[in-house]
């Protein structure tokens, strides 16, 4: 009994096989390419080499929104009403579902922690969820990113001020994860604070998780955000692999369902 994830990003696509157990048997990652036919190609090829295990079910990371388990719209590509479901099903006869990649990412990362848990990932741009009793809270629209901040005598998005991308044009420096020195870190932290009271005034979590490429470089900036009373600040369990940890995550439930 194993279990195939899919995380489609902006710049490439992975595939992991996992066991029963949630480890990794296999992984196969390719480019994402701009184009939808390119990349259903690539998904269909890549696929085609899992064919030979007994999958119990199938997991899809979406960067945007998902209806009805199938019809997509991606947040970084122009693929509107995408059909990524009749690939799959042409290979795999078994259980599909889709669920944005934020969500997958939270439920991962938020899975096992006591309270509430508050996932961020700073990325391309920020975005994550929230998660109690290793379930994702419902009916909530997470959009942090989006919200605007005076930074510098500007007003700006959120991640146009705090997001992985931002720190990178910013310093002119890729990936933000090279970025070091006390001062950047006390700037980058400055930077992800903003946002942070809004969040918890929302959300009363116990706990906070920054995530995505920032998450690297956790123990760097971590020192300099500033102390809020009853929540913890913690470091991902995986920065950079937390959405295909979640989608083993989901597909677990699911089977419990």
């Amino acid at each position: 009994m194993v279990y195939l994830a899919i995380d489609i990003g902006a710049t490439k696509t992975l595939i992991a096989l996992f066991s029963k157990r949630g480890r990794v048997l296999r992984r196969v990652k390719f480019p994402t390419a701009r184009g939808s036919k390119k990349f259903l190609a690539d998904l269909t090829e890549s696929l085609e080499s899992f064919q030979k295990y007994k999958i119990s079910s199938v997991v899809v990371a979406i960067p945007g929104i998902v209806h009805k388990n199938y019809s997509v719209h991606f947040g970084n590509r122009d693929w509107d009403d995408i059909d990524i479901l009749t690939p799959i099903k042409n290979l795999f006869s078994c259980p599909i579902y889709f669920e944005n990649d934020a969500n997958l990412a939270t439920l991962y990362e938020g899975y096992g922690l006591s309270g509430r848990t508050v996932f961020l990932t700073f990325s391309t741009g920020i975005g994550g969820g929230v998660v109690e009793k290793n379930r994702l809270l419902p009916n909530i629209n997470f959009e942090p990113g989006h919200q605007k901040y005076e930074f510098n005598n500007k007003l700006s998005e959120w991640e146009d001020i705090a997001a992985a991308s931002a720190l990178e044009k910013f310093y002119h420096t890729d990936p933000a994860t090279d970025l070091r020195g006390k001062k950047i870190m006390q700037d980058i932290a400055a930077r992800i604070y903003l946002g942070l009271p809004d969040i918890i005034k929302s959300y009363q979590p116990n706990t906070i998780v920054l995530g995505g490429p920032m998450g690297k470089i956790f123990r760097l900036y971590s020192k300099y955000l500033p102390k809020i009373a009853g929540v913890k600040y913690r470091r991902p369990k995986r920065p950079l692999e937390s959405v295909i940890y979640g989608c083993y995550i989901y597909a677990k439930q699911k089977e419990r369902e």
